[in-house]
């Protein structure tokens, strides 16, 4: 069996890097007018629905068929099964370019199978164990999986306008995900890197800042852009950038893998605050998104990635100056794409040209840099 589909992480984790550089570079020439992109979703639409339902849901799907084995102690997909689900991802990401020859509900079925596949492959071994606390990510896939669906319905004329909304509530969806998971790892990271360091957990700020985002979320699907979508926005700003604030340690500076992973969730911060200015008509509601999607999605998936590898490795929990440079210039593609636009709009292309090229840069630096290691055995020799 190649090493690569020993765990979950192996294999997603380089695809979907690798899928990262794929998808900005061919995004590029189709933003600046240069080429036209023919796909089953369209030229924006395939922009939207890839960054979501392609690159981020590989990482999770790394992410959760490598935790789970861990929460339980039994197996997640391995070998020829995990082949398997890795396949159905790339064929989920390759054949929407075949539009013209195929048809339209096979393309839809091929992306709508990888998500069930996987709500299987972690269900089972969760529920097996009786491992309750972990099985709010079975209804949260599901809910991804209901999203995407949305976007089908209307691709096949199913159902219209409903596309939009099927965007949007998975990427809600993945900030709730982070939400949850982020106030486990990235404390827990924090003391196990730290010694001497204990990050105080408020069990009231740990229930609000989910449902906080929960709340937004029901909101802007009902009344999208609407003052009581933006006071929750706001909210939910205010509670999650109090946990970020009270997870600091002037210590972390020193550990790229830390920082990363601190600066990550505070742009879930950044982008509550633009929801809430967007509903007072401070910013528009255009160049609200990518603080989420560049900056809290981008930042902490590649932070997530390097820590996982990493430690499911067995090597030391240090990055090379590359990799931190890496984080360094993904972070600046959020400022980039997140942040200036809304104060600079007439330079708004070429601050989306310069973004997507450190993008582009920074996961080139990683699939460079983790290629080896995730396609290497453990050097402790145990297996995964």
């Amino acid at each position: 069996m190649l090493v690569v589909f020993n765990l979950g992480f192996r294999p997603f984790f380089l695809l979907s890097g690798a899928f990262a550089i794929i998808l900005i570079a061919l995004w590029i020439p189709v933003f600046t007018g240069g080429r036209a992109l023919s796909t089953y979703y369209g030229q924006i639409g395939w922009h939207s629905h890839e960054m979501i339902f392609g690159y981020t849901v590989g990482v999770i799907a790394g992410f959760l068929l490598t935790s789970v084995r861990n929460w339980t102690g039994r197996s997640t997909a391995t070998g020829g099964f995990l082949a398997t689900l890795v396949t159905l991802w790339l064929l989920g990401r390759i054949l929407p370019f075949f539009a013209a020859t195929m048809p339209a509900w096979s393309i839809s079925v091929v992306d709508l199978a990888f998500l069930p596949a996987l709500t299987a492959s972690i269900g089972v071994p969760l529920v097996r164990h009786g491992e309750k606390r972990n099985l709010l990510f079975l209804p949260l896939i599901l809910g991804l999986f209901f999203a995407n669906l949305l976007v089908h319905l209307e691709l096949l004329g199913v159902v219209p306008g409903v596309a939009h909304h099927g965007i949007f509530l998975g990427l809600y969806l993945i900030i709730l995900l982070i939400v949850i998971m982020g106030g486990r790892v990235v404390p827990f990271f924090t003391e196990r890197a730290l010694p001497g360091v204990v990050i105080k957990r408020r069990p009231l700020l740990e229930w609000l800042a989910p449902l906080t985002v929960i709340a937004y979320l029901l909101a802007e699907l009902l009344f999208p852009n609407s003052e009581v979508a933006g006071a929750l926005a706001g909210l939910a700003a205010i509670i999650n950038g109090i946990r970020v604030v009270s997870w600091y340690s002037h210590r972390y500076w020193q550990a790229p893998l830390l920082w990363v992973l601190h600066l990550g969730y505070g742009w879930i911060v950044v982008g509550f605050l633009l929801k809430a200015a967007a509903s007072l008509g401070l910013v528009a509601a255009q160049f609200t998104i990518h603080a989420f999607t560049v900056g809290g999605i981008g930042v902490l998936t590649i932070g997530m990635m390097a820590r996982v590898s990493l430690g499911h490795t067995a090597r030391p929990l240090k990055v090379t100056s590359s990799i931190a440079v890496a984080f360094a210039l993904l972070n600046i593609a959020a400022v980039l794409r997140g942040l200036l636009p809304s104060i600079f709009p007439l330079w708004f292309s070429q601050l989306v040209i310069l973004s997507g090229m450190l993008w582009i840069a920074a996961f080139l630096i990683f699939v460079i840099v983790y290629a080896p290691i995730l396609t290497q055995p453990r050097i402790d020799g145990q297996p995964g």
